[in-house]
């Protein structure tokens, strides 16, 4: 009893205990972020016209986040990728349904007699849109300078078309009438339209309301990729990944058993395990990282490393143990602090490894190989967490509970 309490009381224990707690409570209040190949739902890869600063990057992803707020699309994530690429990531939605929204620049511009009489910079406010049949109507308010000089082009040219372009395409040409052609500013405006069918042209004044509500991208963008994981495929994903971390467990306690054919050198290193997995998540939850297929390979990876690790411990005090029948050789530091050697110098060179992984994902985006950044880090994590907090608990209990020194 004396020994469990002494082990209990260690330094090393005690931290390991808090960074557990810390993250069973972190789990269980902030939850675990999901990527979308576990959740389900659509990455839309945008692709801008040429790469862009920070502040330029800011205003793309806000634009393109405000626009899918705006067109009623919930549990969206829109994120740099790089400084020329933007990920979008959408659930619940068709992306057919949004790539229109996303994939324009939003440039508005109203035209008479291919003079420029007010752009998407005038726009105020958009009102909700009005159908009518098959037609649909955009009401909007134009700032007082815009109206200013949408009357001074307007002025004696009733019955004149009023081309209105998005993105330099036509969108609505009505009849400049007298009301608007007498030189009085007004500030609001209609921009019009008609379609086949009342969805389609509920669905067109939709987008275009969503675009002038949300001004125009500062680059042009096209949309590069366009990747779907239903949500059905996603809980699939989802079982495999928990049977094959469950059939690792199984297939790595097997083995240790076999090895060292004893149950109190067994439970820790499988009870060390799984305290990584719980401290990964902790961390993974607390900073927000998504949990996605590359990020279960690393962590699966991570913990494989660390039972690596434990058995090099293990053996090394186990070594010394048989020895010491014939001769007497260093004491229990001297084993660990050799064992911890090897520990931190594979540590070393799998983060080395893994370094230039993650670099390629952090800043060059999320696409291509930098999908498997998320690998790279969780299993940065795994090693840290391991050689930092679990690996000097292992070593104490070795101390404590195994050696004979």
């Amino acid at each position: 009893m004396s020994k469990i309490t002494e082990f209990l009381k260690d330094y090393r224990v005690i931290i390991l205990i808090v960074f557990l707690v810390g993250s069973l409570a972190s789990i269980s209040v902030l939850g675990i972020e999901q990527g979308l190949d576990l959740r389900g739902g659509s990455i839309i890869q945008i692709h801008l016209e040429k790469p862009v600063d920070s502040d330029t990057m800011n205003v793309v992803t806000s634009v393109l986040d405000k626009r899918l707020n705006t067109f009623g699309v919930k549990d969206i994530k829109v994120r740099s990728s790089g400084n020329q690429d933007v990920i979008v990531e959408i659930a619940g939605v068709k992306p057919d349904d949004v790539s229109n929204i996303v994939g324009t620049p939003g440039k508005f511009e109203v035209k008479i007699q291919n003079q420029t009489a007010l752009t998407g910079a005038d726009i105020v406010s958009v009102k909700p849109y009005v159908i009518t049949g098959n037609q649909w109507e955009v009401p909007f308010t134009v700032s007082v300078s815009g109206a200013d000089k949408f009357a001074q082009i307007a002025k004696g040219k009733a019955g004149v078309p009023v081309d209105m372009y998005l993105d330099d395409k036509l969108v609505s040409s009505p009849e400049l009438g007298e009301g608007l052609a007498n030189g009085v500013p007004s500030t609001d405006v209609v921009v019009t339209g008609g379609a086949n069918t009342r969805e389609d042209a509920e669905k067109e004044a939709k987008e275009i309301q969503t675009v002038l509500q949300s001004g125009a991208l500062p680059v042009s963008v096209k949309i590069v990729g366009i990747s779907s994981v239903s949500a059905e495929l996603g809980d699939q994903f989802k079982s495999g990944a928990l049977i094959a971390g469950i059939l690792a467990l199984i297939v790595v306690s097997a083995i240790i058993f076999i090895k060292y054919r004893n149950p109190i050198l067994v439970l820790p290193i499988i009870f060390t395990s799984l305290a990584e997995l719980v401290l990964i998540l902790g961390i993974a939850s607390i900073i927000n990282q998504n949990i996605d297929l590359p990020a279960i390979a690393g962590i699966i990876a991570a913990i494989g490393t660390g039972v690596d690790d434990q058995i090099i411990i293990t053996d090394e005090v186990l070594k010394g143990d048989q020895k010491k029948k014939s001769r007497r050789r260093a004491g229990f530091k001297a084993k660990i602090k050799g064992a911890f050697f090897i520990v931190y110098a594979s540590a070393a060179t799998l983060i080395a490894a893994m370094l230039p992984l993650a670099y390629i994902g952090f800043s060059r985006g999320y696409t291509g190989i930098g999908i498997l950044s998320g690998f790279a880090f969780t299993t940065i994590i795994g090693i840290l967490v391991g050689i930092f907090i679990t690996r000097p608990a292992y070593a104490k209990f070795i101390e404590k509970f195994i050696s004979t020194d």
